[in-house]
């Protein structure tokens, strides 16, 4: 069997390789992506920037305006209660009771020591005691008139009375503060705490002298020599 030749002058056909054509699609894809996630994080911050600045604006707008309107309650309270907010912040006046000057030895066990203070109390006002205020004037006083057609007569000052029958209180007193202190040692009334405490059983001790009528608002040392 005669096989077929080829013609003359005329090569066999090689092998080729296969050339893949880059369209490009894929490129353009990955490009895509990356684009639209910058643009989404760009959206998820504006909005995260924008909420955060509205809820702080309300919450120090609001804040503001509460300010602002009790600052407005508070001066419109003091315009119309002035008068009411000054008699309520004017401390009361109490009966100051001067007791003169102590000189007492104190129970130091080791030692002979003593003690010389001043002291007064401020005592609170009885309902029996005549008003402070317009000292004889007005009725509001106790006045010093005599027979009938002296309205030249010297008016007594209503403190004045008050602290006159005090003067029957006073060696009492002066026993219950000499108790108190002739039981403290120099020690004890070397500190403030221990003036204080001392200042407190003083109290204490005297309150019962009047029966409930009159209380001791504040005790005071004067001079508080220790020697």
């Amino acid at each position: 069997m005669v096989k077929p030749s080829q013609p003359k002058g005329i090569k066999p056909k090689a092998d080729l390789p296969e050339i893949s054509v880059d369209t490009g699609d894929s490129g353009m894809a990955g490009k895509k992506l990356i684009i639209v996630n910058a643009v989404i994080t760009a959206l998820i911050c504006f909005l995260f920037i924008g909420s955060n600045y509205f809820i702080v604006n309300n919450v120090i707008g609001s804040n503001i305006s509460k300010i602002a309107e009790n600052m407005g309650t508070a001066d419109a309270g003091g315009e119309e209660g002035g008068e009411a907010t000054e008699e309520e912040a004017a401390p009361e006046r109490g009966i100051i009771l001067d007791l003169g000057e102590f000189i007492l030895n104190l129970s130091d066990p080791n030692s002979k020591r003593y003690l010389k203070v001043n002291v007064a109390l401020e005592l609170s006002r009885a309902a029996t005691d005549p008003v402070l205020e317009g000292h004889g004037g007005g009725g509001s006083g106790v006045s010093g008139h005599g027979g009938g057609g002296n309205a030249g007569a010297a008016k007594v000052d209503p403190l004045a009375l008050i602290q006159a029958e005090m003067e029957q209180f006073k060696p009492a007193i002066r026993d219950a503060i000499i108790s108190v202190l002739s039981s403290k040692t120099a020690e004890e009334l070397a500190s403030l705490s221990g003036k204080e405490l001392a200042k407190e059983q003083i109290k204490a001790a005297v309150d019962p002298l009047f029966g409930g009528e009159r209380e001791v608002m504040r005790v005071s040392f004067g001079t508080f020599i220790i020697q």
